[in-house]
């Protein structure tokens, strides 16, 4: 937390933030000094470190100073008119924390624990790409992947923003990587929560509205637990909590342009980019509706808007140019884009979006409840109106994706690999408003017909009270269980990456000197074996697209060791001393690699360890 929020809440207090603003844009503003340093200092020849990061943050903080100061002179801010009472503002902050809570409820819930090994197929390059950071101290944008493609594999291209950040929590905690990678995921519910909270606040919504979202936010299933269960996609995950400060940021500078407000919208759309390149494309469908109501209200604004945001758009370009560069050479890179096979019918897709069921056994019929109840009441929405837009666009683009692999559905949808469950996630956001909006419209409708003698706190006391156990606290057992396939099983013999694996990999970390490499099979679970132990192996991760020329030969051919002298030429390039081989696959055509099949008892290599999972063997001619 302290990683996450401090250097943005001093950055954002150097530029004038107050308030829930402040409070919401601190995380958004972390990352984007850490995913800007990062890549830099790496272009420089400077490791990045915490020190990098904390100087870093100190060069943020003057700049932000001085575009305060120059904002100041040239244009004094007017104060903001007040909206909230004080009980209004520590209503909301209860409303917050226990939503935050019961999101970190449901993730630890589903984990079992903080330290569980994620065990999807993304996890294995955050985990490896943390650890690769931390111990190299390279924060370029193609450091991370070095792990799985090295040699003369073509360069991989990642936005690193959550990695840099997790490998300054990583060694600064002396916690492990499973540790670090679990302790950010169980803040991401409260983060969302927090942003949609600062959205209602910077949109002059009701202090009940606020309370309501933040309740709404950690709801859906679809929100950001789906994303711990597949994959996890962690960068994607923060990115859909941090995406609604995008509107934030636009919002305070269209209405007051500055020096100020102009640097930290630059930091916003920086930010978004910095921790995955489709963030920034999914700020644009919250930015875009912004600015479509703005216009509606008063066609004169287009051009002086347009004249303001022209600065903000090239300096942007200029500061994230190393992130904008290569997400375009990924783009038209050799890495193939197959995108995701459609899973629904268009009207099926509509129903599951209407009922925040993905799949999911029930529908979370009560949130469905609060969406029509939005619906119904949407004219009271005032300055949120075009949140109703922003569904609608999410909404048809998830339809979309869900149910059709058109070439131009294809094509859209690339910066989010034509994935249903991301546009499932980001559509999950402005319903969750409409959802809280429904519920704050259904509180005013009782407080203007209950009798005058019953206050309007003991109303919203009802209503949001009433919601969360309704809705058996906020879905919290249903959402853990969809997060608990993501992190464990019924028989831990079956996980993807076992706990014989794990303690074998550990082993290794004791038995091999640094600087030593381990062949292993790339579709066991020892794909995870540097993250856990520092150790370097031939597969990094599970992922067989483009491996190098190596790793080729030595899966297809190790077990020639003794006769092959191409395998002892490449054994000996990449410092191979060790063997580790985990539980086989059980994903079908996909067992031990060719060249790893019947080692047991091979004369070049000596077995020191062995556990109902896994073995490891030393080479020893």
């Amino acid at each position: 937390m302290v990683v996450i929020a401090v250097p943005g809440l001093l950055i954002g207090l150097a530029a004038g933030l107050r308030g829930w603003a402040l409070a919401g844009l601190a995380p958004l503003a972390s990352y984007a000094v850490g995913g800007l340093t990062g890549p830099w200092t790496a272009a420089l020849g400077v490791p990045f470190t915490a020190l990098t990061y904390a100087v870093s943050t100190v060069v943020f903080a003057a700049v932000a100073f001085g575009a305060r100061k120059l904002a100041v002179r040239r244009r004094p801010p007017e104060p903001e008119p007040g909206l909230w009472a004080r009980r209004g503002h520590l209503a909301v902050v209860a409303c917050l924390l226990a939503a935050a809570a019961v999101g970190m409820a449901a993730a630890l819930l589903g984990m079992g624990r903080l330290g569980a090994l994620p065990q999807g197929f993304d996890a294995v390059y955050h985990g490896n790409a943390v650890r690769y950071i931390a111990d190299t101290g390279d924060g370029g944008l193609f450091g991370t992947g070095h792990v799985n493609w090295y040699g003369d594999a073509a360069p991989v291209f990642y936005p690193n923003g959550y990695h840099l950040l997790a490998s300054v929590t990583y060694r600064l905690s002396g916690a492990s990587i499973p540790e670090t990678l679990d302790a950010n995921t169980v803040l991401l519910p409260g983060l969302l929560a927090l942003s949609l909270v600062t959205l209602v606040r910077e949109f002059r919504g009701r202090a009940v509205l606020a309370g309501a979202v933040a309740l709404t936010a950690v709801a859906p299933v679809m929100g950001v637990y789906e994303s711990m269960d597949r994959g996890p996609l962690l960068p994607f995950a923060l990115g859909v909590a941090l995406t609604p400060l995008g509107a934030v940021a636009l919002h305070r500078y269209l209405e007051r342009a500055a020096p100020d407000t102009g640097f930290v919208l630059v930091l916003a759309a920086v930010g978004l980019l910095c921790v995955h390149s489709s963030t920034l494309f999914g700020g644009i469908l919250f930015a875009g509706p912004v600015l479509v109501q703005r216009w509606l209200t008063a066609w004169r604004r287009i051009g002086r808007d347009l004249l303001a945001l022209l600065p903000i758009a090239l300096v942007s370009l200029v500061v994230a140019w190393l992130q904008l560069s290569g997400a375009l050479g990924l783009a038209n890179g050799a890495v193939p884009y197959y995108g995701w096979p459609s899973e629904y019918r268009a009207t099926t897709a509509l129903g599951a979006l209407l009922g925040f069921q993905h799949f999911e056994p029930h529908p979370q019929i009560w949130l469905s409840v609060a969406l029509f109840l939005g619906i119904v009441f949407f004219a009271r929405a005032g300055a949120l109106r075009w949140i109703g837009l922003t569904a609608a666009v999410t909404g048809l683009a998830y339809i979309a994706v869900a149910s059709s692999n058109a070439p131009l559905v294809m094509a859209l949808s690339r910066p989010w690999w034509d994935d249903p469950y991301r546009f499932f996630s980001m559509a999950a956001i402005p319903l969750s408003v409409l959802a809280a909006h429904g519920l704050a419209s259904t509180q005013a409708w009782l407080r203007d017909r209950l009798p005058a003698r019953i206050p309007a706190v003991a109303t919203a006391v009802v209503v949001l009270l009433g919601f969360a156990l309704l809705s058996n606290g906020l879905y919290v057992r249903s959402n853990a269980a969809r997060v608990y396939t993501g992190y464990q099983a019924a028989d831990p013999a079956k996980l993807r990456t076992t706990p014989g694996e794990i303690a074998a990999m550990a082993e290794l970390g004791r038995l091999a000197r640094r600087g030593e490499w381990a062949m292993n099979d790339r579709f066991d679970g020892t794909a995870w074996t540097y993250a856990l132990s520092g150790i370097r192996t031939v597969a990094g991760h599970f992922d067989e697209t483009l491996p190098p020329s190596d790793a080729r030969l030595l899966a297809d051919r190790f077990r020639d060791y003794e006769t092959d002298p191409e395998v002892r030429a490449a054994v000996r390039r990449l410092n191979v001393h060790w063997v580790i081989l985990g539980k086989p696959s059980t994903e079908p055509g996909k067992p031990y690699q060719a060249g790893l099949i019947g080692l047991a008892g091979a004369p070049f290599l000596s077995e020191v360890y062995r556990n109902s999972d896994a073995v490891i063997y030393r080479l020893v001619a």
